[in-house]
């Protein structure tokens, strides 16, 4: 999965980087600090993993990862090729899904482009440059559909999407926030729209507002509105308590989180949130040799899921030895788990819960 950090320049986001990643990204109170994107991987933190762990005293365990793209600041004028544009238009085109840092907060010594605080203008300006953009790839996809409409009249219902969606855009909305039938969906899988991709607005609040009644700060509360209007996800986050975070040793962290009233990290919460906007669950195998978390859509069934494993594991699939992973660690071990008939045979319609431990059987 890979997230791209978008948002006007100064709003924290290449702080917010740096503390979810440790990769290091620059940051300076200038705008286009970031000219090439900064790329770092995390590991999904997974506490099943470490108790599978436990379990198996395996050669290695691997975490699900995430790619976060730290992606450049973007102004007015982007789609037309103002100031880094084109270079922002096409690192967010290679992105699953953006998080888009928006600022909550008031500090006078961190300039702000636009001169004051507001969340909804600042996400304006960038959807507007994607809407354009957007707006100009639809153009020339109407006008090649209209002209292979004439020979093949089942472009119609391609046509029609293409049409409702330009004439929203021309509104100011994005494509995420339309309704799609099932069909219109799959057309969709064909258009790569920038303003369809799901958003995560991740509001970059003070320590002080962040610990206190988010209900009080206006900036969050409209930002709250304007995220369920689109469908999109809203996440509270202070990126200078999450930087803050980094400098703690691991076995003091919860203790920090817990001083301030928090269960999670913000990095932790970020993943949740995304994983619940991309529909994503994660499957399990463990053995001696590695314990291993596997990422796939919900709603996957068992050959597909073995297929992320291995094409061969999808392709010679002939059953699925599966148990919920509570049920596992419940009896203690596997053989206990088998002994207890909680280890189910399933096939090639069982669809894949999140947590299930598996064992695919296979033969090519």
């Amino acid at each position: 999965m890979k997230l791209g950090i978008v948002g006007l320049p100064n709003v924290g986001k290449s702080t917010l980087f740096n503390a979810i990643t440790n990769a290091g990204a620059q940051t300076a109170n200038y705008p286009f600090c970031t000219i090439d994107p900064n790329v770092g991987v995390v590991a999904v933190p997974d506490e099943r993993l470490d108790k599978l762990t436990e379990m198996y005293n395996p050669v290695k365990t691997t975490h699900a990862v995430i790619e976060f793209v730290d992606i450049a600041g973007l102004v007015k004028g982007a789609s037309k090729g103002e100031g880094l544009g084109n270079k922002f238009l096409s690192n967010i085109r290679e992105v699953d899904a953006i998080v888009h840092v928006v600022r909550c907060f008031e500090d006078s010594d961190i300039i702000h482009v636009e001169g004051d605080v507001n969340p909804l203008r600042d996400i304006e300006t960038i959807n507007i440059e994607l809407i354009f953009s957007d707006m100009e790839m639809l153009e020339r996809r109407i006008d090649k559909t209209a002209k292979m409409l004439k020979g093949d009249k089942s472009l119609q219902t391609e046509y029609n999407l293409l049409k409702k969606i330009y004439a929203a855009l021309e509104q100011g909305k994005p494509a995420r926030a339309i309704e799609y039938t099932d069909d219109e969906e799959k057309i969709l899988g064909t258009v790569d729209l920038l303003t369809k991709k799901p958003v995560i607005y991740a509001a970059n609040l003070s320590e002080a507002d962040f610990t206190a009644k988010l209900e009080n700060n206006i900036h969050y509360k409209s930002l709250s509105e304007l995220a369920a209007a689109e469908k999109a996800q809203i996440l509270p986050i202070c990126a200078r308590l999450e930087a803050e975070l980094t400098e703690i040793p691991e076995q003091e962290k919860q203790l920090f989180l817990s001083d301030l009233g928090l269960e999670s990290s913000g990095l932790d919460r970020l993943i949740k949130s995304s994983y619940q906007l991309l529909g994503l669950i994660s499957y399990l195998t463990a053995g001696k040799p590695e314990v291993r978390a596997w990422t796939i859509s919900e709603g996957t069934k068992a050959p597909q899921a073995a297929g992320k494993i291995h094409s061969d594991f999808e392709r010679g699939f002939i059953r699925a030895e599966v148990i919920a992973y509570d049920d596992l660690i419940t009896a203690g071990s596997m053989p206990a788990a088998k002994e207890k008939g909680l280890v189910r045979s399933e096939g090639k319609d069982y669809v894949i819960k999140d947590g299930d431990v598996v064992l695919f059987r296979f033969n090519v």
